[in-house]
């Protein structure tokens, strides 16, 4: 268990930087498995052995882009799926 693994003072510097990351995600992104994801990132940092609140926000802040960047990413790719459908259903005149 999570708890059973750092100190108190860890433990609060997570839970403050996760709300923090959080709050960098679109509004109605802070879905469980983007806190997920965030969460396993500051987990990841604090076994490496930072614990600060500063180096536990820096990694949410870091998880919470990479988040926005993926659904970005997607979006453009939904976007282009559309439009090149949108031109492969054009009717084609043969003159």
């Amino acid at each position: 268990m999570i708890a059973d693994s750092f100190d108190s003072r860890t433990l609060a510097n997570m839970e403050v930087a996760l709300e923090r990351a959080c709050k960098l995600l679109p509004i109605g992104a802070e879905e469980h498995d983007h806190r997920r994801y965030i969460a396993s990132r500051l987990l990841n940092c604090a076994e490496g052995g930072d614990t600060t609140l500063s180096g536990l926000t820096e990694a949410g802040a870091l998880a919470a882009s990479e988040l926005c960047a993926r659904a970005a990413r997607a979006k453009s790719s939904r976007s282009r799926a559309h439009k090149l459908r949108s031109l492969t259903s054009l009717p084609r005149h043969i003159g």
